[in-house]
């Protein structure tokens, strides 16, 4: 296992925080609507791949691009940051916002994904299941919200709160009101999933008050090739809760 480096790329203008670790087969890490989770569970994949762990425009330590108010403009900044980083095909993961974002790439450049593995993943409209409205939520409540165990997340919590944290939430938190308040879901996302024909690896865990493990079915049923795996007493972010699922990704991948 090897820790992350980061480096930074200037992409149309924006800058872009990239962590790395690992050598081998190029393995590509979208992270989700916040990036408190970081990548330190994602070490374990760096004995078998080549991790690359992007930070999404407006997430993080990367820059802003306020002209990106469509998730389709972050699969284009993606498309440029490859082209940089001279990645022709590679393994795909995504979590949460970044499984929609990873799933538009795959079913647009399916020629460039070996593999894809998707952890929890939003986009598909199913009224009987339907996700959490995230942006009517108050703030505070959402962390516990993101797990069974609030264990798990509490260690990676401050204490006391600085500006600094306080101002990096409430960015983020800007970034994701900015591209789903006025179209929280597209239904045009689903009509084109059937274009993901690659192997495919959809993770759930089981108690997930975010988006309801049960969209897992409309996912199995859009995408030819996917095989579902869920786990019990976990909640949305079940690679932090379950080791288990993260190393699920790995065999499945390798």
């Amino acid at each position: 296992m090897s820790a992350f480096t980061r480096e930074f790329h200037t992409v149309d203008g924006v800058k872009t925080a990239v962590f790395t670790a690992g050598r081998g087969e190029p393995l590509v890490f979208f992270h989700g609507a916040g990036t408190l989770d970081g990548f330190d569970f994602a070490e374990s994949w760096t004995d078998r791949f080549r991790v690359i762990a992007p930070q999404h425009p407006g997430f993080g330590e990367s820059g802003d691009d306020p002209s990106f108010t469509d998730l389709h403009d972050y699969v284009m900044h993606y498309l440029e940051l490859f082209d940089v980083l001279k990645l022709d095909t590679f393994n795909l993961v995504g979590l949460s916002l970044g499984g929609n974002i990873a799933a538009r790439f795959a079913s647009e450049h399916r020629h460039r994904v070996r593999k894809l593995a998707l952890i929890a993943p939003a986009g598909v409209i199913d009224p009987r299941h339907p996700a959490l409205d995230i942006l009517a939520l108050p703030g505070e409540e959402l962390p516990g919200l993101l797990v069974s165990n609030f264990d798990v997340l509490k260690k990676r919590l401050p204490e006391k709160p600085d500006l600094d944290f306080i101002g990096d939430r409430y960015r983020e938190a800007t970034t994701v009101a900015r591209l789903l308040w006025e179209h929280p879901a597209d239904p045009k996302f689903m009509r084109y999933l059937h274009r993901i024909t690659m192997p495919t690896l959809i993770v759930w865990g089981e108690e997930d008050k975010i988006v309801p493990v049960q969209q897992a079915e409309t996912w199995r049923r859009l995408v030819p090739n996917a095989e579902v795996r869920t786990f019990k007493g976990a909640g949305h972010l079940v690679h932090l809760e379950k080791p288990e699922a993260v190393e699920a990704v790995a065999k499945f991948l390798g």
